[in-house]
Parts: structure tokens; C-alpha cells; sequence
């Protein structure tokens, strides 16, 4: 995917009661950092930044953020923070400024494929351990997403860290770590369950049948 347009303006203003203000007037408070630049407060329209994020869709993408119109700026969203009620509706977002030849460390999310033999064929259960992966990379090598195809994966198997790879860029995890598996199915606790027998009934005697039985003995 290409990089994706933001227009924005800068602020001067910072601070709960100007991001308030600025909500209601249909815009976000937001700011960028990054490559050696002081944060700088900055807002877009509130709609421009729903878009926005419609349009990568949670993938990591190059964006190019223009300020009061200026040449824009590279950019990646580094962090949305959103209402806790209405979670449609976004409240700050942060960007971090990139250069070309600085790499930059990102999370990329992972997009499983397939369906592992060990789930479709021996009743075991997907694992999905971790869903984002952190990547060092240049700008440009950033990937929108890694995709991992599980489908040789038997009942027991999982694929790690070691067995990924991601072209350009270099994966910032434990060599060993786990990123998804197939873990065994559950199986009944007893014989019996599982044959489907039913245990015999134990019936006690009542105390006077018991004595009954002892005077006849």
C-alpha cells in the first residue's frame, strides 16, 4: 500500500479544555514526534482521521501528514486513543515522523492463512499466541502485515519466531518464542464416558431392611 494523505494544522494551544474544544468543533488533537523532533501539537478532522484508519485498517502504513500545507511529512500512527464509551470515536492519535534511511522499529500485525492440518483432521485447537510482531526495518520495507500459513501444522507442532521471515527487516523477539501452535483437543476423562456406558447404580438398604436381614441370618 502506498502512503495515505493527512491534512492537518498545528496548535499552540495544549491541555484538557483545548482538547475538548477541539472535539466539538469535529476535529482530534493529535501530535507528532519523532527523528529528533520536539513533539509537536497538531489537529485533523475527526473524519479525515476515521477514514484514515478505514483505510489501512489496523496495518502499518507509511502516512504522509501535510501541516498548515506544507511538504508533508512521513509518518506512521505510533497510537489511537479512543472514548471508552463510544469506541468509534477517537480522542488523540499519535504519529511518529520517519526518514528514509532511519530504520524504525514498528508492530505489524499477523494474518493467519490456512487451516492446520491438525485442527481439520485430528480435532486439535488453533492457538494464535501472538497477533503483532516487532519489526526493524527502513520506512519503506515496512510490511502491512505478516502472514503465516499454518496449514501443515499437526496437533502438538507450532511455528516460531526462527521460522518466520519477513523481507528486509528484522523480527525483535526471542528466536524460540511461540507465535501460533495447535494445541491437543479435549478428551473425555473416563472409558466409560467416552464409550458412552453408564456406571451401575449403587442402591444402600434402609435401616430396617438391613435389620431385617440380620434377624434372618
Amino acid at each position: 500500500m502506498e502512503a495515505v494523505k493527512l491534512s492537518a494544522a498545528s496548535r499552540t494551544s495544549t491541555g484538557k479544555g483545548t482538547a475538548r474544544s477541539l472535539r466539538r468543533t469535529g476535529r482530534v488533537p493529535a501530535v507528532i514526534y519523532g527523528h529528533g523532533r520536539d513533539p509537536q501539537p497538531i489537529d485533523v478532522e475527526a473524519s479525515a482521521v476515521s477514514r484514515l484508519l478505514d483505510q489501512i485498517g489496523g496495518e502499518t502504513v507509511l502516512i504522509d501528514v501535510a501541516i498548515d500545507g506544507a511538504a508533508p511529512v512521513k509518518a506512521v500512527v505510533r497510537e489511537v486513543q479512543r472514548n471508552p464509551v463510544r469506541r468509534s470515536d477517537v480522542i488523540h492519535l499519535d504519529l511518529y515522523a520517519v526518514v528514509a534511511d532511519e530504520p524504525i522499529q514498528v508492530d505489524v500485525p499477523v494474518h493467519i492463512v490456512g487451516n492446520a492440518d491438525g485442527v481439520r483432521n485430528q480435532g486439535g485447537v488453533l492457538d494464535h499466541h501472538l497477533h503483532r510482531l516487532t519489526v526493524r526495518c527502513l520506512p519503506a520495507n515496512i510490511p502491512e502485515h505478516i502472514e503465516i500459513d499454518v496449514t501443515p501444522l499437526q496437533v502438538g507442532q507450532a511455528i516460531h519466531i526462527h521460522e518466520i521471515k519477513v523481507p528486509n527487516a528484522e523480527l525483535m523477539h526471542d528466536a524460540n518464542v511461540a507465535v501460533v501452535s495447535v494445541l491437543a483437543g479435549r478428551v473425555e476423562d473416563s472409558s466409560a464416558a467416552a464409550s458412552g456406558e453408564a456406571e451401575p447404580e449403587v442402591i444402600k438398604k434402609g435401616k430396617a431392611e438391613e435389620a431385617e436381614a440380620d434377624a434372618g441370618e
